[in-house]
């Protein structure tokens, strides 16, 4: 019979949570964290051979970005251990993004990037995201507007203002981001912040700006001139 050391074989001191709990979790590996989160391993690797073995063939940055289908095709993660692993990550990306402000105000377009931007990071797709602002600029509602395909994103003014006027918006910005990592617009682009714009004067709603992200970087159609 093989012989395989589990976890509470190992020295209590040794073990991730203990060591956690003795240290702080700035003494642990990415493994070993990751570890604690998974709680269980296999019938043939403890948890954390588990969790080396994933982190081999996948860096922080990679797995927060793979999605619980990818995730479960890795032996020994299924179903609930691939849901574990992206909820972790999409609490670090909303902590990254958390302003304590009950609401928050937007004054440029570096705000709205430093918003939006982490739930962005590595997406495959478009995501076109509206945010409704009050008379001060407060953000009273965000919302993703469409999801669209690897190069191409179609957006209607009409799901825009459906949910600018339901949030009663005095404005509104919207944002994209340019999976290529370029923040440079497209004609496209230009022209549905056109349409917004004049879909807007039409509404009573100011369209403020369009801002579109690209890895670690962004472009302001207001900057710009384009509204």
């Amino acid at each position: 019979m093989e012989y395989r050391l589990r976890i509470c074989d190992m020295q209590k001191d040794e073990r991730p949570r203990e060591r956690l709990i003795k240290h702080g979790a700035s003494a642990l590996g990415d493994s070993e964290l990751l570890a604690i989160i998974l709680r269980t391993g296999t019938r043939k690797e403890n948890v954390v051979n588990l969790c080396q073995r994933i982190l081999s063939q996948y860096n922080l940055k990679q797995l927060s970005q793979t999605n619980i289908t990818q995730l479960m095709e890795l032996h020994g993660i299924k179903e609930s251990k691939a849901a574990q692993i992206a909820a972790c990550f999409e609490i670090a990306r909303r902590l990254e993004a958390f302003n304590e402000e009950a609401k928050p105000v937007i004054h440029s377009p570096e705000d709205v990037y430093r918003r939006i931007y982490p739930g962005l990071r590595g997406q495959k797709k478009e995501k076109f995201i509206e945010l409704c602002l009050d008379t001060k600029n407060q953000v009273i509602k965000e919302d993703i507007i469409s999801i669209g395909s690897l190069n191409a994103n179609i957006v209607h003014p009409r799901e825009v203002f459906k949910t600018a006027l339901a949030e009663s918006a005095a404005h509104i910005i919207v944002a994209h981001n340019h999976p290529s990592g370029d923040p440079a617009p497209s004609k496209e682009d230009i022209e549905i912040t056109r349409k917004l714009v004049e879909t807007g004067k039409i509404m009573g709603i100011e369209v403020l700006d369009h801002i579109i992200i690209g890895e670690g970087r962004h472009f302001s159609m207001k900057e710009a001139g384009h509204i």
